[in-house]
């Protein structure tokens, strides 16, 4: 079946369930300019995300779809709370985890703009004392916190902070790596990273829902996260930000951020320029022969463009973005539930088209 139909086809194939719908994606509806037809494709999402929803034990979601670098779909599905059955909707915070990591990789690359920060010089550079006793520290810099080379573990837990193997030779995945990262820009700004990231990028960049500490007004838009059974779980409430994952926000603030990978800006503007993008966006290691890592952003090489993807995982809530810069179009999907990643194959099939190498990624647990 050709990829491009005719309308009368399109519309004679809407019986179709969304399961059979991987040529009817938006995107390839949309390169037609075929307005009615991408019309039909949300529609479709509309009725069906709540049946993959129900099937998986998925008591909320929020999505954005972005085409021509513009949001073109936004929707909450579902309940913030099993039991309260409060709906979610576009205003609904969520913990995006790990989608903090990028946000603040991007913030560390304006820096360097500002002359404040060099990708390739020893972070310990920055320090007035040394982050651990470990020589090897003058090894890690900004390059390789960001691509998940510095040799630190995901988390140290209780136990000592210890460089495991040498900066630069492995990727291995570490949110150490931000915390340490974190630690540079607040002694280089002297701003608590919350605040400096909120006055310098966040509001900005118009997230004013979107905050790395707890905000008063969560306490009535902040959805609840849920277990594998759909059982209630509260959200926390950091008091201090962590660059590795304590960004609250929603999904349309969130789809403002991928935007702005997509629209470089001046130097002196908040936005990263078009030359830092790219730098963002240029594979520094490879994963396997279809994933890269990038500087804060995963890489995939998809059958429909390359695309740069993250994923977040806080137990009971799961996330997943996937982007590209040359198409414009993208997907922020945010849910509230340990089986939230498990019909993300399915939705951004549906509404980007494409067979994405990303969710093969090891460390995504559905």
């Amino acid at each position: 079946m050709s990829e491009f139909l005719s309308r009368r086809q399109f519309f004679n194939s809407t019986k179709t369930a969304l399961v059979g719908f991987s040529s009817f994606t938006l995107a390839s509806l949309l390169r037609n300019n075929s307005l009615s037809a991408a019309d039909k494709v949300i529609k479709n999402l509309e009725a069906q995300v709540p049946v993959l929803m129900r099937k998986s034990l998925i008591p909320g979601l929020s999505v954005v779809v972005i085409r021509n670098g513009e949001v073109f779909w936004s929707r909450g599905f579902g309940v913030t709370n099993q039991v309260n059955k409060k709906p979610v909707n576009n205003d609904t915070i969520f913990a995006a985890a790990s989608l903090s990591k990028p946000f603040v990789g991007y913030a560390a690359l304006k820096m360097i703009e500002r002359g404040q920060l060099e990708l390739d010089k020893p972070l310990s550079d920055y320090t007035a004392k040394p982050y651990i006793s470990d020589p090897r520290l003058k090894l890690i810099t900004l390059r390789r916190v960001l691509s998940h080379t510095t040799g630190f573990p995901n988390w140290s837990g209780d136990a000592p902070l210890r460089i495991l193997r040498a900066p630069g030779s492995k990727f291995v995945y570490s949110g150490e790596g931000f915390l340490y990262l974190q630690h540079v820009i607040e002694e280089i700004t002297q701003i608590p990273l919350a605040q400096y990231l909120q006055q310098n990028f966040l509001d900005p960049l118009g997230m004013k829902s979107s905050s790395f500490i707890w905000q008063p007004a969560y306490n009535t838009l902040a959805s609840d996260g849920h277990d594998r059974q759909a059982k209630p779980k509260p959200m926390r409430k950091p008091r201090q930000a962590s660059a590795a994952g304590s960004l609250r926000t929603t999904a349309t603030d969130y789809a403002k951020f991928i935007i702005a990978m997509m629209a470089p800006g001046k130097v002196d503007s908040p936005k990263l320029s078009e030359a830092s993008l790219k730098n963002m966006l240029t594979p520094q290691i490879k994963i396997n022969q279809k994933l890269d890592w990038g500087l804060g952003w995963g890489l995939e090489k998809a059958s429909n463009g390359n695309f740069f993807w993250h994923w977040g995982d806080l137990v009971t809530f799961k996330s997943i973005i996937i982007a590209s810069f040359d198409l414009g179009a993208g997907i922020v999907m945010l849910t509230n539930s340990e089986n939230g990643l498990k019909i993300s194959r399915n939705v951004v099939q549906q509404a980007i088209g494409g067979q994405h190498p990303a969710f093969d990624f090891w460390m995504i647990e559905y």
